[in-house]
């Protein structure tokens, strides 16, 4: 069986490491696309606007949320902010291509407030997530 049965230990080692990198790519996928707007937990809200939209996530007592451009590429104001009511807001502002924030704040149970700003157009969602 020499030549054979070495010839189907490979193939089948092969095909083994074909699997586990497939099912480790599902696995993986969705935590690549959460990487992408860097909050972690779950999305919970969209809030879109003319020239982007606001992504919140929310993961145990914290509140996360990131603006997007409509279409990223170009540097051009944009701005994202949190509040947690009877709190501060966090605020990211600036000149950026791909996203404004991540922001995070600890709400607890609480309501938030968020914001967000593409080259002059607004969305301001109220407290929401009570």
């Amino acid at each position: 069986m020499g030549r054979a049965g070495a010839a189907t230990r490979r193939r089948l080692a092969l095909g083994t490491a074909v699997l586990s990198a497939a099912a480790l790519l599902g696995v993986a996928l969705p935590q690549e696309a959460r990487a992408a707007t860097g909050c972690p937990g779950r999305a919970v809200r969209t809030l879109h606007f003319a020239t982007g939209s606001v992504l919140v996530h929310k993961r145990g007592g914290y509140v996360c949320a990131v603006t997007v451009p409509r279409k990223p590429g170009a540097k051009r104001q944009m701005s994202v902010g949190v509040r947690a009511r009877g709190g501060r807001a966090v605020v990211d502002s600036g000149r950026f291509a791909r996203l404004a924030g991540p922001v995070t704040v600890h709400a607890g149970k609480r309501c938030v407030w968020v914001t967000g700003k593409v080259s002059g157009s607004a969305v301001s969602s109220g407290w929401i997530l009570c």
